[in-house]
């Protein structure tokens, strides 16, 4: 049987995860104007603050990769509790929409609050509202890749 290796699910999760999000912060926000560089530089705000808007192509790159490698750790991070926590590939629905919340929590809580980006406000109820809910979506999709990865079926 080719079975795919555990970092490959992971990087591999990662990656649609990521694309995910970066389509649906799109899809959010380009209705009011956002091009998909801006997202991108969004991201980059978290090494550079507001300068990131100024700086083009140089930090959409720093963005884009930096919302890779967050989103491949998500799935890591989750796959590496897994292995000490069987239980959480049993239930990972349930315990993947838990930890997606916990990662909400924690990348506007303490994450973005430590970064040059600062404090996100929390005034548009409906971008957190369906970030949350993403979250949601990004943390079973996390639990999925941890089960495939470590070689189970779900």
């Amino acid at each position: 049987m080719n079975r795919r290796p555990a970092w490959a699910w992971i990087a591999l999760g990662g990656l649609v995860i990521g694309t995910l999000d970066l389509l649906f912060a799109w899809g959010f926000w380009v209705t009011r104007g956002a091009t998909f560089i801006g997202i991108l530089q969004s991201i980059a705000a978290g090494w550079y603050g507001k300068a990131s808007h100024s700086m083009g192509a140089t930090s959409a790159w720093v963005g884009a990769l930096s919302h890779y490698v967050i989103a491949i750790a998500f799935v890591a991070a989750y796959w590496l509790a897994a292995q000490r926590l069987p239980a959480l590939l049993k239930r990972p629905v349930l315990f993947g929409a838990g930890y997606g919340l916990l990662l909400y929590l924690i990348m506007n809580f303490i994450v973005l609050p430590l970064s040059a980006a600062g404090m996100p406000r929390f005034d548009n109820v409906p971008w957190v509202v369906s970030s949350i809910l993403a979250h949601l979506v990004f943390g079973m999709l996390s639990a999925l890749v941890a089960v495939r990865a470590s070689g189970r079926q779900s």
